[in-house]
């Protein structure tokens, strides 16, 4: 006997939880994808999504009654018969389940959201070097533009789908009449049925799930770094790694990091001390052997030598120009484009050069996201 007449649980607090946990992760976190400096909110999210998308597939298999995937309806016949009524019979009997339309979402949300999170890891590994896969950054950086390409567009795609979902369950709602929106509220759907019942384990199960999806959130933000956020590129000692290139370059201004230029870039700011951008730098300055050496350690510490972002991206930007300035190269150029120009004219900033000014521990070569500081 059901709970509630002319209703039917379906949608147990488990199932509920999936569904908004999900719904919350997925939108927080392409939300936070478009502000770099929230890169390490954005990986704790996707771990979210990650571990739902994992407990959804176990689910489907052994969960509850309308839960799992052999309940599915996902005959192209049954969805073509779905839409017809659809459109035919305003006041149609709906499926206690997941009906054609449903089904088809759901799988699809979990085939492409299982795509968004894997690449993400991935990506988190490959291109910023850090998490369980930061070991791929060494020979696997020429996939970065693929799995960027992937990730987004996967993310982009879900969007899209999730956008339908809610068109069609607003459709039922305001012109079938069926109480759709409030089905994953409440749990009851108006139709005919029997009540779904979770047993004892299956309860646990899904807890102890939804606990590791949050716990993982707050493990990730609660420090900068722990073994699903470690980083393989940390902050560098320029004065231990090359003490004469940090005196004397560190003198007149904050160190930059040689990997943000390529060899023939740094042979050219070093070839041209007479006029370094406006000043005359002289043997009395900087001696010839200790030129020398300053370029050797440039020339090593080189764009071409180095695997982390900045870097890897800067060399395919170029293309056959090598500036003598960072801030000419096309990579850095793309990647302020959308500051004002009145940003770099601010009193603590006045200058495009100035780049600690807006990245914490910039002279010690740490381009971490998370260091980004950002001016009103």
């Amino acid at each position: 006997m059901n709970k509630k007449p002319g209703y039917v649980f379906v949608w147990p607090i488990s199932t509920r939880l999936i569904h908004w946990m999900m719904a919350f992760s997925f939108t927080a976190a392409f939300a936070t994808s478009f502000y770099e400096h929230l890169l390490h909110e954005h990986v704790a999210l996707g771990f979210i999504f990650m571990i739902i998308i994992v407990y959804r597939i176990i689910w489907g298999i052994i969960g509850p009654r309308y839960a799992t995937f052999n309940t599915f309806k996902l005959k192209p016949s049954e969805l073509k018969h779905y839409f017809v009524e659809k459109i035919e019979n305003r006041w149609r009997k709906i499926p206690a389940g997941h009906n054609p339309a449903s089904s088809w979402y759901t799988v699809w949300a979990i085939f492409v959201g299982s795509i968004i999170a894997v690449s993400g890891l991935l990506l988190y590994g490959i291109q910023e070097a850090k998490g369980i896969f930061r070991f791929l950054n060494d020979g696997y950086t020429h996939y970065i533009y693929l799995l960027e390409w992937v990730h987004r567009y996967g993310s982009y795609l879900f969007f899209a789908w999730v956008v339908i979902h809610i068109t069609g369950v607003l459709i039922e709602q305001f012109w079938h009449r069926t109480e759709m929106v409030f089905a994953m509220v409440t749990g009851y759907k108006k139709t005919e049925g029997e009540d779904t019942e979770v047993k004892p384990l299956l309860s646990f199960f899904a807890y102890m799930m939804l606990l590791l999806a949050i716990g993982a959130y707050f493990f990730i933000t609660s420090s900068n770094y722990n073994f699903l956020t470690l980083q393989k590129y940390t902050n560098i000692d320029y004065k231990q790694e090359h003490p004469l290139f940090y005196e004397k370059c560190g003198d007149c201004h904050k160190i930059y990091p040689p990997y943000l230029l390529p060899e023939k870039s740094w042979q050219r700011v070093m070839g041209g001390l007479g006029n370094h951008f406006g000043e005359e730098i002289t043997e009395a300055n900087i001696t010839r052997s200790q030129r020398a050496s300053i370029l050797a350690f440039l020339r090593e510490n080189a764009a071409e030598h180095s695997r982390c972002e900045a870097a890897v991206k800067v060399m395919d930007s170029l293309g056959d120009l090598r500036p003598k300035a960072i801030t000419k190269t096309p990579y850095w150029r793309e990647t302020h484009k959308d500051i004002p120009r009145s940003v770099f004219q601010e009193e603590n900033i006045k200058d495009r050069s100035n780049c600690i000014a807006c990245h914490k521990d910039f002279d010690k070569g740490n381009l971490d996201d998370m260091n980004i500081i950002f001016h009103d």
